[in-house]
């Protein structure tokens, strides 16, 4: 068997081994990613400096976070996903103030940014991360070389976001260098859109306050319509999907001036 080689594929899956049984050996994870007990062992102690999981005698156990993190979250969500995350989190200057909204894309994305090792090392410059999802908040408050903020309002219980007026009256103070937006549909039509307007509300604010705005979604959502319009396809400066995308409707995007990268 092989098993993932890239370090940040490596930890996320262990993290939701940890999520799921609570403790780890290292011979039960280096089996199950088909890696070596050292491989294993490395990593463990890396989690356990950044706090994601406590070291203990042939292995680990989890923190509280990644216990408690819900099932949809434990997720990595497919191949493809994962590719884009990887992706999308290798364009961000570590300098810089990132907003993220909440859902599985944008929950492997920050996962991408907190295994970046340049930004473990980076010393003093933190990068700063503004959220209104609360699962992302938990895991990146645990990460030393990152700030973390996160936007009042009320918790939706289905995707852990926050919402309503706390949330847009805190973005209106704040800036953001780079917003890395998660959709449930995207098209050169009907720009970036979503299911719920309570949830538009709050992501619009952030599109608002951001200098870059780049939307990250697998190739189903290009062939989608949602509820409610987030912003124009003229607010989205970068588009990230994968290879199943749909040729024409890439081809309109890139046509409205946004950049595609296809991963």
């Amino acid at each position: 068997m092989t098993g993932p080689t890239d370090r940040p594929q490596r930890w996320n899956r262990l993290l939701e081994l940890l999520a799921e049984a609570g403790r780890l050996s290292v011979d039960d994870a280096a089996e199950q990613l088909g890696v070596s007990p050292a491989t294993v062992r490395r990593d463990f102690t890396a989690l356990a400096e950044q706090q994601l999981a406590t070291r203990t005698h042939g292995g680990v156990v989890a923190t509280t976070v990644a216990y408690d993190l819900p099932t949809r979250y434990r997720q990595t969500g497919g191949q493809a996903k994962q590719r884009i995350a990887e992706h999308a989190a290798s364009l961000v200057d570590p300098s810089v103030v990132v907003g993220m909204n909440g859902g599985t894309t944008t929950t492997e994305v920050a996962r991408a940014l907190a295994g970046r090792t340049d930004l473990a090392m980076a010393g003093g410059d933190q990068l700063t991360i503004v959220t209104n999802a609360l699962n992302i908040a938990g895991e990146m408050v645990l990460r030393p070389h990152m700030r973390t903020i996160v936007l009042g309002g009320v918790a939706r219980r289905e995707s852990y976001e926050l919402h309503g007026p706390l949330a847009e009256r805190a973005l209106s103070e704040l800036r953001l260098d780079e917003l890395i937006l998660g959709v449930n549909a995207i098209s050169a039509e009907g720009g970036a859109q979503c299911r719920h307007i309570d949830e538009a509300g709050v992501t619009t604010e952030m599109v608002r306050r951001s200098g870059h705005v780049m939307v990250v979604a697998t190739a189903d959502k290009l062939e989608r319509t949602a509820l409610a319009r987030i912003c124009g396809i003229e607010r989205v400066h970068v588009l990230v999907t994968d290879a199943d995308a749909d040729p024409a409707a890439v081809a309109a995007i890139r046509a409205a001036g946004v950049r595609v990268d296809v991963v």
